[in-house]
């Protein structure tokens, strides 16, 4: 499979310079429930203001519930269901609007579900799995399809399942999934001291 380790500038901890979002998943091969139990738990030991967890995943296991799974597939963007039909679990990331302990607006939820969201990916990595996250979906087709409260916030798809072959991919995809990882410099989005100090 195509390995896409990122070009640092200094040395980074494998797991993340190995971490990438291919779209080539292997339709054959099903995630078991220990490995999907993990990369959960991964997302649910996730930093979060006031440890208040304001993410929720709703996760549609084909090979557990077939319906549950076509009723995510349904919600995701045309063009990212020709790839993403072939992952076998679909997960979708929420976040809760409120906090837990009293009910007001907690404005760090988007922030600490993608946190967790994060662990997630790491977590799948290490176990040799891989996720793609797409913004490329419906989210009020989300609510209505997976039975979502009012008071939450559909932040993103997860595809999640094995790598297949860049070959597997529509002609379209390849060409993007085979091309170099690449970043802007460090000083051009971290700064010094205060905004606009170059960070070097």
């Amino acid at each position: 499979m195509q390995q896409k380790t990122a070009n640092t500038q200094v040395n980074i901890h494998e797991l993340i310079a190995k971490r990438w979002s291919p779209r080539a998943f292997d339709p054959d091969k099903m995630v078991s429930p220990t490995d999907i139990t993990a990369v959960l738990e991964a997302a649910r030991w996730a930093p979060s203001c006031f440890n208040d967890q304001p993410w929720r995943y709703v996760v549609c296991d084909k090979a557990h519930d077939a319906a549950a799974w076509q009723n995510a597939l349904a919600v995701i963007a045309e063009k990212n269901q020709l790839w993403a039909k072939n992952a076998p679990v679909l997960i979708l990331a929420v976040a809760m609007e409120n906090f837990n302990h009293n009910g007001k607006p907690n404005r760090w939820a988007a922030y600490d579900t993608g946190a967790a969201s994060l662990s997630l990916c790491l977590q799948a990595t290490a176990l040799g799995l891989i996720v793609h996250q797409m913004g490329g979906f419906d989210a009020d087709k989300a609510r209505q399809a997976l039975s979502l409260p009012d008071d939450c916030t559909p932040m993103a798809m997860l595809a999640l399942g094995y790598q297949a072959e860049v070959d597997t991919l529509a002609e379209d995809f390849q060409a993007a999934e085979q091309a170099e990882r690449s970043r802007v410099a460090l000083e051009q989005r971290f700064y010094l001291g205060q905004w606009g100090e170059a960070y070097q």
